[in-house]
């Protein structure tokens, strides 16, 4: 059997995950307030070469012309200065005067936090004393007094805005410090030798920089607004300089005979100022790592549904208790869409247990969760397919529906525990509130209920481990809480996603036992991912091997751990040691799966199975039925070989 030729290889393909333009351009208010301040801050920038009046230049002639006057296109104050030309100059002052008091503000305040965060014990205890004392202040009258002291003027207007806000950035940098400070990297950067000064700057530095920034971009237009408050009172801008502040006053005298003169600079002011918070906001979206999804939206609480208009239902089975056909979640990345479900079948009958088992980023997980709507969108969507939960469509069903269904009928089980525990809260608590949210119960009962379910899974000393929080239990006694909860109402369908995966052997072996006995006890049926063919033979009744999103054979058990139809499922049997089989040779696979962003266009395994021939890279290959209650996605099965393919 002649081997199929691969294909040369491709340069790699570019990821299309959107920069930071693009998803900045993507949030349509931010994008909106960075074209308004471009422009302003390029008027200001050029104001110089603009053929504008000399904005100092009195003519009590021309005094409070309206706008749209000849030669003046906003009117003239109550000295017959030129509005407009004044408007430009001192929106060049006002940006001056606040940006740098941003960087004053922004240099000294991370210096301390960095410093107090980094050192902690007596220095910290002293500088954040003293951050606190000049916090006590009401900030704006702590910046008229050092006005006062200092004398009126725009510098000292500056150097006092610059003061009073060095505690706010101090206290933000400080705080994600003394977390950063207490990683194990910066651990490891001290054990290497560098000292602290090395550590500070280049190994916490970089880390606070995204805060920094942020802080920043959203400071720097309240420090304007600040300015152009004290330039109002006349503390800052001295005639004949112009500074918006310093126009908005000028204006308030004369505001009821000519109202231009105060209304002009105060919309430039708002103008301003609403579009750098507009701005920094979008910065704040950009540089968030999660929202790096080509949208900035938060991910809402449940999957987006965007089955093509038209799409042929297929027929439900009644007999199945979840019957999925034709799923496909996808993400989409700016423009590029992984297609990480691309097309599964699974059905799941009474008090059946189904293992779906594959290599990472085969898809398991993503099918499973989004069969209560768990995947997040953006970037995740559902595009095509069915779910039916007893004949219900779980995909057309209402948000309240599904809610009412997440952990009553249906309960998700995940790998990590920790995570999923909420860490402020006692177990008890927890378990409680996932049997009261479906049951009406008064707390009495529901927490007879929690200890009735924690001696369930094996918990000892259940009433004392009511009041335990989670990082007061070991992982194998968290998982047994995760478990408990997803029993509290009885599930009809338990999906649980690699549960014993982080867990000592002698664990793992007691929660299967007690996740087999519950099954038939409480009539569940259970979908259990896993990448363990130990795990899967001693607990699934049937096996679904998924591969670059699709399911590529399925049948009983027994059958396909004794007799696998698709090379790739062989491929993973091998990769399994066997007690008592010490000659026994393990036989990798070679390759990597292929990008679910860039499939190919035939068998997806074909570049890494031995059997692969030329039509396996012709076109799709479909799941085809081998024998009774068997299927497989190939075109050359194995067709009841055993041993190494």
């Amino acid at each position: 059997m002649s081997a199929v030729t691969e294909p040369a290889a491709a340069p790699p393909k570019r990821a299309d995950r959107p920069d930071s333009i693009r998803l900045l351009l993507n949030n349509k208010m931010a994008a909106g307030g960075f074209i308004i301040l471009v422009l302003m801050v390029l008027v200001a920038l050029i104001a110089p070469l603009l053929p504008l009046a000399d904005p100092n230049a009195t003519a009590p002639a021309n005094r409070l012309l309206r706008p749209m006057s000849e030669g003046h296109l906003l009117g003239t104050d109550a000295l017959g200065r030129d509005i407009l030309s004044r408007i430009i100059w001192g929106l060049r002052v006002s940006l001056a005067v606040g940006i740098s008091a941003t960087l004053i503000s922004a240099f000294f305040g991370s210096l301390i936090g960095l410093t107090a965060g980094y050192v902690g014990g007596r220095t910290d205890t002293i500088m954040m004393r003293g951050i606190d004392m000049v916090m006590a202040f009401p900030y704006i009258l702590l910046a008229l007094a050092i006005v006062a002291v200092l004398g009126p003027g725009l510098i000292n207007a500056l150097y006092a805005i610059a003061i009073v806000n060095i505690p706010f950035f101090a206290r933000n940098i400080r705080g994600v410090t003394l977390g950063l400070s207490r990683r194990e990297f910066v651990d490891s950067a001290r054990m290497s030798g560098k000292s602290h000064t090395r550590i500070l700057f280049t190994e916490i530095l970089p880390n606070v920089m995204p805060v920094i920034v942020i802080t920043m971009s959203t400071t720097v237009g309240w420090m304007i607004l600040e300015t152009a408050g004290l330039s109002f009172l006349g503390l800052g801008a001295q005639p004949p300089q112009a500074d918006l502040g310093s126009m908005l006053g000028d204006g308030r005298r004369v505001l009821f005979n000519a109202p231009h003169v105060a209304i002009v600079p105060g919309i430039v002011i708002f103008l301003l100022v609403m579009s750098i918070n507009l701005f920094g906001d979008g910065v704040r979206d950009v540089l968030d790592p999660r929202l790096k999804s080509g949208a900035l939206t938060r991910p809402v609480a449940r999957t987006a549904v965007e089955r093509p208009p038209g799409e042929p239902m297929p027929a439900a089975d009644d007999n199945a208790v979840l019957d999925v056909k034709g799923l496909k979640t996808e993400f989409h990345l700016g423009r590029t869409v992984h297609k990480a479900v691309g097309g599964v079948d699974l059905k799941l009958g009474q008090t059946e247990c189904l293992g779906i088992v594959g290599e990472s980023g085969s898809g398991k997980s993503v099918t499973a969760m989004s069969i209560m709507g768990l995947v997040p969108t953006p970037p995740g969507r559902i595009t095509g397919g069915a779910i039916r939960l007893k004949g219900e469509d779980l995909l057309a069903a209402s948000d309240a529906r599904i809610r009412q269904l997440r952990g009553g009928a249906v309960s998700h089980v995940f790998q990590d525990p920790l995570a999923t525990l909420h860490p402020l809260f006692t177990v008890g608590h927890q378990i409680m509130e996932a049997v009261r949210t479906h049951q009406p119960v008064g707390h009495a009962e529901a927490r007879k209920k929690a200890r009735d379910l924690l001696e369930l899974v094996r918990i000892p000393n259940p009433e004392q481990r009511l009041d335990s929080y989670p990082h007061e239990l070991s992982g194998g006694m968290r998982q047994r809480v995760s478990i408990a909860m997803a029993l509290a109402n009885d599930a009809e369908l338990l999906i649980a996603d690699e549960p014993t995966t982080a867990l000592d052997v002698t664990v793992q072996a007691q929660i299967l036992v007690l996740m087999n006995k519950l099954r038939h006890e409480k009539q569940a049926s259970i979908l259990f991912i896993t990448h363990d063919f130990g795990v899967v033979s001693a607990l699934c009744d049937r096996i679904a091997v998924m591969y670059a999103g699709r399911i590529v054979e399925t049948g009983p058990t027994e059958q396909i751990l004794a007799d696998p139809a698709h090379p790739y499922t062989r491929k993973l049997i091998d990769c399994v040691p066997v007690l008592g089989e010490p000659e026994r040779r393990l036989d990798a696979i070679q390759g990597l799966p292929p990008s679910v962003a860039d499939l190919p266009s035939g068998c997806a395994f074909a570049p890494r199975c031995p059997r692969a021939q030329e039509p396996c890279l012709a076109g799709d290959v479909a799941l085809e039925p081998i024998a009774e209650g068997r299927a497989a996605r190939c075109l050359f099965p194995l067709a009841g070989e055993r041993g190494n393919a």
